[in-house]
């Protein structure tokens, strides 16, 4: 705070003119949070001990009036319909769910029409003809059930209004427009209760009509003060939007006829640096705020903070902020509470509510849960040190259950925890008893954290803000046992858990101030800097959320957007009113979810710039690195090449050949470290798992005929078996994972087609004269490399997919599911075929020709590629390409040839000075 601050002055008023009688005053302000600074000017300006003056919020003193306790949204909703139910016949009767969609917005305008002090029956019936005048031309017989259900809801609304009226004024409970009503109407009794009382309203700007009824009325018997807080720039400019209410004040009440108007002040057109920075995204606003606080502290190390306040227009930026402060800012005090959407322990809550209601939804009988789920909740770190699940994690994953019953889940986890008999009980007794099994499990997590560590301590804050709202809920359920729907529970729960903020603990008059754009109501500061200075975020944008149109609002005096922008307009020049370094910073980006145009306030302080003010504008951008990544870079220790050693030894196959040339580090990873990729439900059937399915299925298929030719008959038994052998394989591969519906019944299609048309272009072979002998199916070969350039032999091992004898020829075959096509398999130069991860087929099943030279008996040798996505293409061979002429038969010179190259590329595997490089 500053010395000029509307509080000291405020403080100064009082002391000065009611000194000898504190004890009788009540300060009225506009939030609670400027009661803490107000004491503290007090204190300043007092060297006695005295009993302070009572300091309340205007909410509190209009409870105070009107005898009636405010109760939440939620609650009011329960009530709503009670009355709902109890006037409306129960043929018509709507769903707590359908009815919570259009009593909100009813709920809104019941309170518009009570603070205004407007006659309900008078705006509720003129809703009903406006709505019957849309309808007028409608003929009687044109007039369907849903539009005389429409019509008649219209009607209604008068009824709705009086009932709840009087069903919450003899519960002496109430929304902020009944109790502002009340108020009003119990004004005389409560000026004669407090005759001995004086009121002093302080930093108003925007009233509602009763508000202005009841501060006039005790201004007229003498027993108030308002003071004003306005500067003559906004209430002398008849179109500025900061003075629209106040001006409004100055002119209509009969008190200011014969009353000097108190106060309006001149700061706003002193000195002031206004420093505009627009940067892109939220972000870059947060470490925009820690930049500009770093420089603040450095230019002046021993200046205190607590003079300096950050207003977020966005709440969302309170934790980007909180990471981007530097740590040179000592103490700090955050009025705005941690969001209960980031709460790990809401979260938790959140998933839990989403399984059970999906289990549910599914089948309630058989309580079906779906795997994601499961794994969100068994995962999350409140339970997974305690309940126990790795085991069953493992088990899901390794066994790919998509979606698995209560009593399976029983059958995998015999010895459940408590905790995980908590999570996992079925919601089937109704909301209290789902209630009372989450009070539960809030417990039961609490326990399970110590008070040793602070991380510790703030879950178990996080934990108790939930558990207070689970209460509540348990409370409303009690009262209201006719709402029995978990959905329906699940969607309160979603609207209660923002009242769930966990609130900062700080010292409020110490350190840097971070808070929101109403907690700063009544506040002065010397700096300030405001975020998200966006239309639709600063101010908010237009909403209708309201039954009542806008002219009719017009015409009944009911607030619009226009006085809502008017409240956020005085909000920021109040802001800036006694400032004299200002930040304000916005989005430049033009798109996106927390984008818009530079608000119009910024326009407004450059059109009307005041002769003091220096206003200067810039945009800071990221500074973009001139390298986005730095390849990895692995040199080849002495350990790294006795691996390399013994997987000379153990065998290098074809496809980690082909993985180093793909990418180094990629070799480095599988084959030196050997880390393999977690295991994860495969929830749609990978390419790879689809790929094995259809190998394994061919070999089954053809294991009876190895060492035979194949007949037609024999394709036929091929046939006959192919639907129960694909299913089989998809059970082994797949395992529990679910192929009955959506894209994995449309893969088992796939795979069934895949192998059906294989066998199709098969039998056509058979039938053209082809003789075909199967040799090998799935079968491992290996052969050892020798060669002066390598410094040890190294075996060269693999698994071939199908060795056969056609038509006189060794034919070696690798099965692809992916598309390949002839030009993949013809090569033009054997130089730098290492060195182009294209050549990739043509290394593996040339490797296999190598590998299988020595059992060929002399006979010659094709190896090539069978595509399932190109079977038209038949058996597709490498092929060598000289000139015109081209050589598709595997001979000693061709192999030559390639193994030159394959030495090339394993000596530079096993050259010490060549390190594992990134391909990028």
């Amino acid at each position: 705070m500053i010395e000029n601050s509307f509080l000291n002055k405020i403080a100064a008023k009082i002391i000065e003119d009611y000194s000898n009688r504190l004890s009788d005053i009540t300060i009225i302000l506009p939030n609670k949070r400027a009661k803490v600074f107000l004491i503290e000017s007090l204190a300043q300006q007092i060297n006695t001990t005295i009993l302070s003056p009572t300091i309340i919020s205007v909410e509190d003193f209009i409870q105070d009036v009107a005898k009636v306790r405010s109760i939440d949204s939620i609650e009011l909703l329960f009530e709503f319909y009670e009355v709902y139910l109890s006037i409306t016949d129960k043929k018509n009767q709507q769903s707590f769910e359908l009815f919570a969609n259009w009593a909100k917005t009813l709920l809104q305008d019941f309170n518009e029409i009570d603070r205004y002090l407007l006659e309900p029956n008078h705006v509720l019936t003129y809703l009903k003809d406006i709505e019957d005048i849309k309808k007028w031309g409608i003929e009687v017989e044109s007039k369907t059930q849903l539009l005389e259900n429409y019509i008649d809801f219209w009607k209604l609304l008068p009824k709705y209004y009086q009932v709840l009226y009087s069903h919450l004024s003899n519960k002496r409970v109430g929304y902020q427009g009944l109790i502002y009503r009340e108020a009003v109407g119990n004004l005389q009794q409560f000026s004669k209760s407090a005759a001995n009382e004086y009121f002093i309203f302080a930093g108003f700007n925007a009233l509602n009509a009763a508000e202005e009824k009841i501060i006039q009325h005790l201004i007229a018997n003498d027993q108030a003060k308002i003071y004003w807080d306005i500067d003559q720039v906004f209430i002398n400019d008849p179109f500025h939007d900061a003075g629209l209410f106040v001006r409004r004040f100055k002119e209509n009440w009969k008190h200011y006829k014969s009353n000097p108007f108190e106060w309006i002040v001149e700061d706003f057109s002193g000195v002031k640096n206004i420093q505009v920075i627009g940067t892109p995204k939220m972000i870059g606003q947060a470490k925009m705020v820690g930049s500009i606080i770093e420089n603040k502290i450095m230019h002046a190390p021993n200046t205190s903070l607590n003079k300096v306040a950050v207003v977020l227009g966005e709440e969302n930026l309170l934790i980007p902020l909180l990471y981007s402060l530097p740590e040179s800012v000592g103490a700090l005090n955050i009025t705005m509470g941690y969001s209960s959407k980031n709460n790990p322990t809401q979260i938790l809550i959140n998933k839990l509510f989403k399984m059970h209601t999906n289990a549910i939804a599914r089948s309630s009988s058989s309580y079906v849960f779906y795997y994601k789920d499961v794994l969100d909740i068994l995962t999350h770190p409140l339970v997974e040190p305690y309940a126990k699940g790795n085991d069953l994690v493992k088990l899901i994953n390794k066994n790919n259950y998509t979606f698995i019953t209560h009593k399976k889940i029983s059958e995998l986890h015999p010895n459940a925890s408590e905790l995980f008999t908590l999570l996992f009980q079925k919601w089937e007794n109704g909301t209290i008893s789902v209630l009372n099994s989450i009070s539960s499990l809030l417990l039961v997590i609490k326990a399970n954290l110590s008070t040793d560590t602070q991380e510790d301590k703030i879950a178990k804050t996080f934990v108790y803000a939930i558990f207070k709202v689970i209460n509540k809920l348990t409370n409303y359920y009690a009262k209201h046992q006719h709402i029995d729907k978990i959905e329906t529970l699940y969607a309160i729960y979603k609207q209660v858990i923002d009242l769930a903020e966990v609130s900062f603990e700080g010292e409020p008059l110490n350190g840097l101030q971070v808070m929101g754009v109403l907690e700063s109501r009544v506040l002065d500061f010397d700096t300030v800097i405001v975020t998200s200075m966006n239309e639709g975020k600063f101010p908010a944008g237009k909403s209708q959320n309201s039954f009542i149109p806008y002219d009719v609002k017009r015409e009944l005096g009911l607030p619009t957007f226009k006085e809502k922008d008017a409240i956020y307009t005085y909000h920021f020049y109040h802001l800036l009113q006694r400032a004299k370094n200002i930040y304000l910073l916005y989005n430049t980006e033009s798109d996106g979810l927390d984008a818009g145009e530079r608000s119009r306030f910024i326009t407004q302080l450059e059109v009307e710039k005041q002769p003091n003010h220096t206003l200067t504008f810039d945009i800071y951008n990221p500074i973009l690195p001139d390298v986005a990544a730095v390849p990895i870079s692995i040199p080849k220790s002495e350990a790294v090449m006795e691996r390399l050693a013994e997987i000379a030894k153990i065998g290098f196959s074809p496809s980690a050949l082909t993985s180093y040339i793909r990418n180094p580090i990629q070799f480095y990873l599988q084959k030196i470290l050997r880390i393999r990729e977690v295991e994860e439900v495969e929830e749609n059937i990978a390419l790879n798992t689809l790929g094995t399915i259809i190998h394994e299925t061919l070999k089954v298929l053809y294991e009876p005929f190895i060492g035979k030719f194949l007949s037609e008959e024999s394709i036929k038994i091929c046939f006959s078996l192919l639907e129960k052998e694909v299913l089989n394989q998809f059970k082994l591969v797949y395992k529990e994972g679910e192929i009955n519906k959506g894209k994995n019944l449309l893969a088992f299609e796939v795979a069934k087609r895949n192998v059906s048309n294989f066998l199709k272009v098969e039998l056509e072979n058979i039938k053209q004269g082809d003789a075909i002998k199967i040799l090998h199916l799935e079968e491992t070969f290996e052969r050892t490399l020798t060669h002066d350039d390598l410094p040890f032999p190294v075996l060269i091992r693999g698994n071939v997919d199908r060795i056969e004898e056609r038509n006189g020829k060794i034919r070696i075959i690798d099965y692809k599911t992916g598309k390949v096509e002839k030009r993949n398999m013809v090569l033009k130069s054997w130089e730098g075929l290492s060195l182009d991860i294209k050549n990739d087929k043509i290394i593996q099943v040339l490797a296999y020709a190598f590998m299988y030279e020595n059992n060929s008996k002399g006979l010659p040798i094709e190896a090539g590629i069978i595509s399932f996505k190109n079977l038209k293409s038949g058996f597709l061979p490498f092929e060598f390409k000289s000139g015109k002429e081209s050589e598709s038969i595997v001979s000693e010179g061709l192999l030559s040839d390639y193994l030159e190259q394959i030495v090339v590329l394993l000596r530079e595997v096993l050259d010490v000075t060549i390190s594992f490089e990134e391909k990028i």
